[in-house]
């Protein structure tokens, strides 16, 4: 099946005081002057989705600047388990109470937008991943862990886990005279969400990677993936047991360098994604800005391809400006390609030229500030 959103509803959301967007079945196009609030859409419907959204915002910043700081995001999305209602959002804040989200399925609580991966997958592509493979290995880790969490929606609450022992083995290192005993037990906890993380890490990129070598030839570079990390090698050739006692040997052999250096100098919070351009035998980082996007486009389509074979359930796209860097031939080849996955895809672009291949069925909105309405033909 296609998960579908049939209608989406904001409320008091960036630059929207209300909107509410009905699309059709076909390719859904959001066309507007640049600073609309085209991905301000994008941005409401990736809230749907366990995370920070697509922005990764923090979720005070995201209410409408007149509202009382509270917002809320609704769809109706029809999917495996058939129409339900997903909505999320957060109360005006009160001073000095921490600023929860909420989620709900059909108007009943639920305890995280973890459980609306049963009804919805979302997969999204955005300007600012342009700098992916040349920037910072942060960046590219992140970007593989929202592609974990597409498959495993408790992957980003083990990432989380890890992050907080880590800094907390670091706070004790920088305390002489801290009890070791405190150490050893934070260090046992760090190593077992170490190879949870990376366990998951490994298996979603060998699952990709044989996704993208299956792919037909396309306008789109063909692409190699790798993951570099101390304990993502261990993995593949030593059981789990054996990784966890080996990491937790290496932390506590390294308590000394750790503690110099104010942060643990090993383990899955340091990984990168290797990635390849195998039509010209270069590594990503070499590849021209419009080859960079034609590679993160090969990703992202075999991802969703992916999560369409291991869930039954084709993901819902959000391309915003993705066809911004592509020519003629590559706007059509990506078309034809997202017709053949036949997952929902929302895109965005200030030019109605950019989507003149989009096909019969792409439903066109036109977006102004606080407004979205559809294009009558």
């Amino acid at each position: 099946m296609n998960a579908r959103i049939r209608r989406l509803t904001l409320t008091n959301f960036r630059s929207y005081r209300t909107a509410q967007i009905e699309p059709g079945a076909g390719t859904i196009v959001l066309t507007g002057p640049n600073g609309a609030g085209k991905t301000n859409l994008l941005e409401a419907i990736s809230f749907l989705a366990p995370g920070r959204g697509l922005r990764r915002a923090m979720l005070e910043d995201v209410g409408f600047s007149e509202g009382d700081g509270s917002w809320a995001v609704s769809a109706d999305v029809e999917g495996t388990l058939g129409l339900v209602k997903l909505s999320t959002g957060i109360m005006a804040p009160v001073a000095e109470e921490a600023i929860t989200r909420k989620c709900r399925i059909d108007r009943e609580p639920v305890a995280s937008a973890a459980a609306f991966a049963d009804h919805l997958r979302l997969v999204w592509l955005h300007p600012g991943m342009d700098g992916l493979f040349s920037g910072p290995a942060a960046e590219r880790r992140r970007f593989l862990d929202r592609l974990v969490l597409a498959i495993d929606a408790q992957h980003g609450t083990r990432v989380s886990a890890l992050e907080r022992a880590l800094r907390s083995r670091n706070r004790l290192l920088e305390d002489r005279s801290s009890d070791a005993h405190w150490l050893d037990a934070i260090e046992h906890e760090t190593a077992e969400l170490a190879l949870a993380v990376s366990g998951q890490r490994v298996q979603v990129v060998s699952r990709l990677a044989q996704k993208l070598s299956a792919r037909h030839r396309s306008q789109f570079p063909s692409a190699e993936i790798a993951l570099q990390g101390t304990i993502e090698a261990l993995v593949a050739v030593a059981p789990a047991v054996d990784i966890e006692d080996r990491y937790r040997a290496m932390l506590r052999a390294n308590r000394a360098r750790d503690a110099a250096a104010g942060r643990t100098l090993e383990g899955p919070h340091l990984s990168d994604l290797l990635v390849r351009d195998l039509d010209k035998n270069i590594a990503a980082a070499e590849a021209s800005t419009g080859e960079q996007k034609a590679l993160l486009i090969s990703l992202v389509l075999a991802h969703a391809a992916l999560l369409t074979e291991l869930t039954g359930l084709a993901p819902v796209l959000l391309l915003d400006e993705v066809n911004a860097h592509l020519d003629t031939n590559r706007r059509a080849a990506l078309h034809l390609e997202l017709a053949a996955l036949g997952a929902q895809a929302w895109m965005t672009g200030a030019d109605d030229a950019l989507f003149a291949q989009a096909g019969p069925d792409a439903d066109i909105f036109d977006v102004t500030p606080g407004q979205v309405n559809r294009r009558v033909s």
